[in-house]
């Protein structure tokens, strides 16, 4: 048998030949693995139970799902609002164990069997929570964005001072009492944008001055 010499045109056509296989070798060899990380991912969800605005639910969540992602993403429970997922604006605040949070910078798990209300579990349309009445009397948001975070913190911060936890404005840390100051500075946290603040404080004077009647 007849031997032809190796050419350079030969040489060049076999390797173009065995280039074009390598991505089909490549997805062949790819899918495997692939196939074994989309196990691996169903393996690595963790279950979660939590009682959400009085009703018990249980959930299997990646260990990474923030509190605020498990509400508004599995719960659809999406008056919790993502503004900033930063812990910088107030948006996603809920009230978790009767103390306000900011549910963007805290993991779902971390609350196993916690008790958590969000602005849905405060009142309905047709009952309103006096904070939802008062905020719509008094016009205390204008897009509206921030309000159900505003909301749950300004609840939160009349049972901080009947508790007498003290803030950074307070005089007296064995009287802890109501003030326009002590609000401004306990919501500080939740930033409106529309700059409805001195609505926001009215709102929550007549509650309060309510609560006391």
């Amino acid at each position: 048998m007849t031997v032809e010499p190796m050419s350079r045109r030969n040489l060049l056509q076999g390797s173009a030949a065995a280039a074009a296989a390598l991505p089909a070798l490549g997805e062949a060899r790819a899918a495997p693995a692939d196939h074994r990380h989309a196990r691996k991912e169903e393996g690595s969800m963790t279950p979660v139970g939590l009682t959400v605005n009085g009703r018990e639910v249980h959930l299997h969540l990646d260990p990474r799902t923030t509190l605020l992602d498990a509400l508004r993403e599995h719960l659809r429970l999406t008056g919790t609002k993502k503004g900033c997922d930063h812990g910088q604006c107030g948006a996603c605040t809920v009230i978790v164990e009767g103390r306000r949070i900011n549910s963007c910078l805290t993991l779902a798990v971390m609350h196993e069997g916690d008790r958590i209300t969000t602005v849905e579990g405060l009142g309905t349309p047709e009952k309103l929570h006096p904070m939802q009445r008062a905020f719509i009397t008094h016009d205390g948001y204008q897009c509206g964005y921030c309000t159900p975070g505003q909301i749950c913190s300004a609840v939160a911060v009349l049972d901080e001072i009947a508790a007498g936890i003290p803030s950074h404005v307070t005089d007296d840390l064995d009287k802890v009492a109501f003030s326009d100051r002590e609000v401004r500075e306990r919501m500080s946290g939740n930033i409106c944008r529309c700059a409805a603040y001195s609505n926001i404080v009215a709102a929550i004077r007549e509650v309060a001055e309510g609560e006391k009647a």
